[in-house]
């Protein structure tokens, strides 16, 4: 007993598994965060407009592919009416066109901004989130969900994602949020850009995807699955969407960054390819929820990318006790993944870093030339 009680306190304190580095530069021990876990603001009223001659589909429980035909039944002013009405709605609901999610997005973040902005002077912890909000509706950015509560959930768009042969999706860890949303920004660009690299004819399309409530700081949230949980239907929902709304005949692979891989863990069983088998590369993991690769089911081929030297996520203890910790090393020989180097990455954050092996054998595994991975 005095033995797991230690190894209990060893998770809390030394698992902190921050994603932007904030514990592990000596941050506080947070406060325990309210996951979303219910459609946006507006939905109710979504659901009781039946000013359309038809039933909108329940955001709550419509499937992407419903979500996609009932769009498609309507001409091109309707849809409009539904972006000025209901923008939180049409903005993050999944299999809804595109074009008309971003457009969406626009507005509920031009609302957003304004509200801030009055609000600022009182509140002046707002000024991240004002910050990035500016920078999300300048023109060019693809915002392809937002929501406002919690701290701000948001993902974003980079390249034709309608017509992508290659879509690659970015899982960030903890700390993430829409104040903090530059980094996973600058990660999914930098992937993009070494995909060009490797394979210049290949169009590809990267999504930065920070649509989950994600821990803060040091913590229980950190060391335990809640918040991952929470999160996995929402990573589902979009796989789900994208199969109905792009055109690459391919399942997009994801790239899931610390508490991140404890996300794709649990939404992987989840994840039903309808050709082939999604890619999930993990980076910087503190475990994934599962004793090995092949409880994440048929549609997952995983790679886990070795640690290195300066990476703290080392420290942790891989293992899971009275809820706490998230189990097994992916990268251990009997995990059953594919072990891919990462040579020249530093620190935690270090892996999206250009030059690196690491971001190399990403892009390699994004557009699927799994000969030049290296390990």
């Amino acid at each position: 007993m005095r033995f797991k009680r230690t190894l209990v306190a060893a998770l809390v304190s030394v698992t902190c598994l921050a994603g932007t580095g904030a514990a592990a530069a000596g941050a506080a021990v947070s406060d325990e965060q309210l996951a979303v876990t219910t459609p946006p603001a507006g939905s109710s009223a979504w659901v009781q407009d039946h000013s359309y001659g038809v039933q909108l589909p329940d955001p709550a429980t419509a499937s992407a592919a419903d979500v996609a035909t009932f769009f498609g039944g309507l001409t091109a002013a309707q849809q409009q009416r539904l972006v000025a009405a209901y923008p939180l709605v049409v903005g993050n609901l999944d299999g809804a066109p595109l074009a008309l999610r971003y457009q969406a997005n626009r507005v509920a973040m031009r609302a957003e901004l304004d509200g801030l902005t009055a609000q600022a002077v009182k509140d002046p912890t707002t000024t991240g989130q004002i910050a990035m909000l500016t920078q999300l509706l300048q023109p060019g950015h693809q915002v392809l969900a937002f929501d406002p509560r919690s701290r701000g959930l948001v993902a974003e768009v980079f390249g034709d994602l309608a017509t992508a042969q290659r879509v690659s999706v970015y899982v960030p860890g903890s700390d993430m949020d829409l104040s903090h949303f530059s980094q996973a920004e600058q990660a999914a660009q930098n992937l993009r850009s070494e995909e060009a690299l490797v394979s210049p004819g290949t169009t590809t399309a990267a999504i930065a995807w920070s649509d989950y409530v994600t821990p803060v700081g040091l913590g229980a949230d950190a060391a335990t699955s809640r918040l991952a949980e929470a999160g996995a239907p929402r990573l589902v929902r979009l796989l789900a969407g994208l199969a109905v709304t792009t055109e690459s005949s391919t399942p997009p692979s994801l790239f899931c960054h610390s508490y991140g891989s404890v996300l794709c863990g649990n939404a992987a069983p989840s994840i039903h390819a309808a050709d082939g088998v999604t890619d999930m590369v993990v980076l910087g993991s503190p475990g994934m929820d599962v004793d090995d690769a092949a409880a994440l089911g048929g549609g997952v081929q995983l790679w886990a990318t070795t640690r290195n030297p300066n990476d703290w996520i080392g420290n942790v203890p891989f293992l899971e006790v009275g809820g706490l910790g998230h189990g097994a090393d992916p990268t251990g020989t009997s995990f059953g993944g594919h072990v891919i180097a990462s040579t020249g990455a530093v620190g935690h954050e270090g892996y999206f870093t250009d030059g690196t092996t690491s971001l190399r054998n990403f892009a390699d595994i994004a557009v699927g030339d799994y000969g030049d991975v290296t390990n």
